[in-house]
């Protein structure tokens, strides 16, 4: 607890502060956690499993604007560059196929 001047409610705004801060972190560590498997199984070419994690990542990015803990603004930004990253896998996962018949 930080060493606040003041009286009863100085303190229990540091507690309150304390246990947001706490909150707020873990959500942000699942979001992003759930954007570094997104974009790891889209790079790798799973497709599939990407898709699934994008529908992850949106619905947490969803909550957390839903909570306070990101803007609006931010989640649609990530959620914009996750669908264009994984559009971008799927034309690659499309051409390759292509690719080898037209050898």
């Amino acid at each position: 607890m930080a060493n606040i001047k003041g009286g009863r409610a100085a303190r229990k705004r540091d507690r309150q502060n304390a246990k947001a801060n706490k909150r707020n972190s873990a959500v942000k560590s699942r979001l992003h956690s759930a954007h570094k498997k997104l974009f790891k199984n889209a790079d790798a070419g799973k497709t599939d499993e990407a898709a699934k994690e994008l529908i992850d990542f949106v619905s947490g990015l969803d909550k957390a604007v839903k909570k306070g803990i990101i803007t609006k603004n931010t989640a649609n930004r990530k959620k914009s560059r996750a669908q264009l990253r994984l559009n971008k896998a799927l034309a690659a996962a499309k051409a390759a196929p292509a690719a080898e018949a037209a050898k």
